[in-house]
């Protein structure tokens, strides 16, 4: 006999899905936009605002917030956390819990075919190139230009590569 398999999804009625769209289990995505046939793994978070292109693979456990747009052709690897709020605080000057007014959603765009490697953390107010790759464990914390690889905390420069087409 066949187990019944659930779907664990929290995905709202404001998603916007392209064609072919893969979903695993456990995810919760709200008020963002997914390309035609991008891969999204298990365990990822997709928040309001963020756009994902056509043909990415959203590794397992990635967190995307507002603010993040990733055009066509992105890889995100496991555990990759985007950063919209370069100076979080739980509560206002007031002393009350934050709201939407109490701060500024900052933006972080990630180009065509750009590479995000497994637990990376990327820092708000920065664009990754087109083709560029961010190693493993990497903090992205200013732009990364295109077709250059970087790594470390904070990420550098290791080389430049070229176009692969």
């Amino acid at each position: 006999m066949m187990a019944q398999r659930s779907r664990h999804q929290g995905i709202a009625p404001d998603v916007k899905l392209g064609a072919n769209v893969q979903i695993h289990d456990f995810v919760n995505l709200y008020g963002c936009e997914v390309g035609d046939n991008t891969r999204i793994g298990a365990f990822v978070e997709i928040q309001k605002g963020a756009k994902i292109g056509r043909n990415c693979k959203i590794s397992s456990h990635a967190f995307i917030c507002e603010g993040v747009t990733i055009e066509d052709e992105v890889f995100v690897g496991h555990h990759v956390v985007f950063i919209n709020d370069r100076y979080p605080r739980a509560v206002n000057a007031r002393g009350e819990l934050q709201t939407e007014a109490d701060w500024t959603v900052r933006p972080t765009v990630v180009r065509r075919g750009a590479s995000i490697g497994s637990g990376a953390v990327i820092l708000c107010d920065v664009t990754i190139g087109e083709g560029a790759i961010v190693g493993a464990g990497s903090v992205v914390t200013r732009p990364v230009p295109p077709w250059t690889i970087v790594a470390g905390n904070p990420a550098r420069v290791v080389r430049q590569t070229g176009p692969e087409r």
